[in-house]
């Protein structure tokens, strides 16, 4: 499945903060429609392009929806920062 949103790049702090964009809500409902068949250990796999850039990581459900994490390398490559709306292009499931 792939799917396509905007989402505010927001922030978690734990013992070194990381920054994560939410799912909207009718993005994380289609989630929830196939989580059964793509889930491991209670995170969902994705690869993900935001802007130029291609991820492959794992989202995972907190505050009633999945996080899609960002890593650092992303966030400057694309010029990112906490708040600012990301456009996502993504593909739920491993490949």
């Amino acid at each position: 499945m792939e799917l396509d949103f905007v989402g505010e790049l927001v922030e978690w702090r734990g013992p070194a903060p990381f920054y994560f964009v939410p799912l909207p809500p009718v993005a994380a409902d289609l989630v929830e429609e196939v989580k059964a068949d793509v889930a491991y250990w209670g995170v969902v796999p994705v690869r993900a392009w935001i802007g130029d850039a291609e991820l492959t990581t794992a989202m995972f459900p907190r505050e009633g929806t999945w996080f899609l994490p960002v890593k650092a390398a992303v966030r400057r490559a694309q010029g990112l920062g906490l708040g600012d709306p990301v456009e996502v292009r993504m593909q739920v499931g491993r490949d």
